[in-house]
């Protein structure tokens, strides 16, 4: 097989994981998620000779996603001023549209957490087992899993006082 059609299977196996990557980073902007994919990819491509398989390619393309994503969120960060999140009044809305606002919460949450946090849940939501995220985040295990722990409650605590404030 040569390089080409190597570089074609290794990007149909990991586009959608590092789309969704993407896209949690930048809070569903689809259109934004798929440039920072490309990018993601034409880096990949760039770097070949530099992958050392001393783990696995979903691993070292998941890398170079969480960097990528991070930079970007480092120049929009220099561009803009934070902008202050807003709680719905929910008391009379439907199941459909309280659920989106649950999500919506969840992401404004995640936001609210540092950079190794919301690297660490955007993954556990991916479902990547905590080996691998150790792998990614050059942290041990253990340190992941407490982590993880850290992070779930501090979600915890943000989502329940959101919802008390919309009256949920």
């Amino acid at each position: 097989m040569n390089q080409m059609q190597n570089f074609n299977q290794i990007y149909q196996e990991n586009y959608s994981n590092v789309f969704r990557l993407c896209l949690s980073y930048v809070s569903g902007n689809k259109n934004l998620a798929e440039e920072l994919s490309q990018e993601v990819f034409v880096k990949v491509w760039q770097n070949r000779e530099k992958f050392r398989s001393e783990a696995k390619i979903s691993t070292w393309i998941y890398r170079i996603a969480v960097n990528t994503c991070l930079m970007h969120l480092r120049k929009i960060k220099k561009q803009e001023e934070k902008q202050v999140d807003e709680i719905p009044d929910l008391s009379n809305e439907s199941e459909e549209e309280v659920q989106n606002a649950k999500i919506g919460f969840l992401k404004a949450c995640i936001k609210k957490l540092d950079e190794i946090g919301k690297m660490i849940i955007t993954m556990v939501l991916e479902e990547i087992p905590q080996s691998e995220i150790a792998e990614v985040t050059g942290l041990s295990n253990e340190n992941v899993r407490v982590k993880v722990h850290r992070c779930k409650g501090r979600l915890f605590k943000c989502i329940s006082q959101k919802e008390k404030e919309a009256n949920l």
